[in-house]
């Protein structure tokens, strides 16, 4: 199978962590008889450096054609100054928006080797393995009119959702949870929200069509209460965009590493862009300590959810979590008993670690 994909490292450890993803999937490619050609293109901060805008015609062009897009990271601080509207983030949310991404895809998951890590009980995060799915571009942050009124003595901020568009995040939701255990959480504020109660009348609509999965209705702040007291009892959550960015950094941080979470943002046809969720982290940069785990596993998503290679992706989501079962980490992992190793020599392990036929000397050399 022939794949375009496009590499959009960005800032700080970005292009460090991208090499890393960008080796193992020619491992799993030479493995499995695919081609991936990789196209590298600027965003961020190293775009603005170049072309003096956070997201350029050239990349844009380059993402609507290819096949699917990972992305390292964006931001830090030698940008903080400029013009708001032409900061790295920016790049984020416009090729998000010129993709149409309108599903954005958190799985939270507790690697053995980490649960000593996380803020909360082992006991309670064990066995914890939830997809967060949550609608990326409509509702609170996207409606007009959004502004101070009465002389700036108050303010307005609209919440706007058409149907259609919760009928298809709903849909994804469903769709996820067939894949998985058949649970389908939907969360909303329906006890006072109009928008709520449109989308539980959706949900129980489309319940019809999915009899093999089954739904439960929670409110969301009954939701922030059960992610911390019975993390394991989820399995798929389906929530709107203000909800679901709340609820999701609320889980980032129940498996002990923000360092080990990928991301997705996809549309109806499966196109998308991956990324993990933790920053450029500009301080590490260019000293070869970078974790490029979470990296790894958003192009295991890649596979997964792009390309329809099962197979591939839990080979290589096996890989890094054999990694860690032996000790292997960066310093930003607190294993006990670990060994820390650098950005190169973890990748390293974790293309040693895949079942398939050991990776050639000619692709370990290439690393840069």
């Amino acid at each position: 199978m022939d794949k375009q994909i496009v590499l959009l490292p960005g800032d700080g450890i970005g292009k460090e962590i991208m090499e890393s993803a960008k080796l193992v999937l020619t491992s799993i490619a030479s493995e499995y008889n695919h081609h991936f050609t990789f196209h590298e293109q600027a965003i961020g901060g190293d775009a603005i450096d170049q072309y003096g805008v956070p997201l350029p015609e050239d990349t844009v062009n380059a993402c609507q054609s290819a096949d699917a897009v990972l992305l390292g990271a964006v931001g830090g601080p030698k940008w903080e100054s400029i013009p708001v509207h032409l900061r790295p983030e920016r790049g984020l949310l416009a090729i998000r928006k010129s993709l149409g991404l309108f599903a954005n895809l958190r799985p939270v998951q507790g690697f053995a080797p980490l649960l000593h890590a996380s803020p909360l009980k082992e006991e309670v995060i064990k066995d914890s393995d939830i997809m967060i799915i949550r609608e990326l571009t409509g509702g609170l942050y996207f409606g007009e009119p959004s502004e101070r009124v009465e002389n700036g003595n108050a303010v307005v901020d609209t919440l706007y959702y058409h149907r259609t568009e919760m009928e298809r995040i709903i849909e994804k939701g469903f769709e996820s949870a067939r894949i998985r255990s058949g649970h389908l959480t939907s969360v909303d504020k329906a006890n006072v929200l109009e928008s709520s109660r449109m989308w539980r009348e959706i949900v129980n609509e489309k319940a019809k069509e999915y009899p093999d999965v089954t739904v439960e209705h929670l409110l969301v702040d009954a939701a922030a209460m059960k992610l911390i007291t019975q993390p394991n009892q989820f399995d798929v959550i389906v929530t709107e965009n203000l909800f679901g960015d709340i609820l999701s950094d609320e889980a980032s941080v129940l498996t002990g590493s923000l360092g080990m979470l990928p991301s997705a943002s996809v549309r109806s046809d499966n196109v998308g862009l991956y990324e993990p969720v933790h920053g450029s982290a500009p301080d590490i940069a260019g000293k070869g300590v970078a974790n490029p785990l979470g990296m790894i596993l958003s192009a295991a998503m890649m596979l997964r959810y792009s390309f329809g290679m099962e197979e591939e992706a839990s080979e290589m989501e096996r890989a890094v979590s054999e990694t860690l079962e032996q000790g292997y980490h960066t310093p930003d992992l607190n294993l006990k008993n670990g060994k820390q190793v650098s950005t190169r020599k973890l990748t390293e392990i974790v293309l040693e670690n895949l079942s398939t036929n050991r990776i050639s000397d000619s692709i370990c050399n290439s690393y840069v």
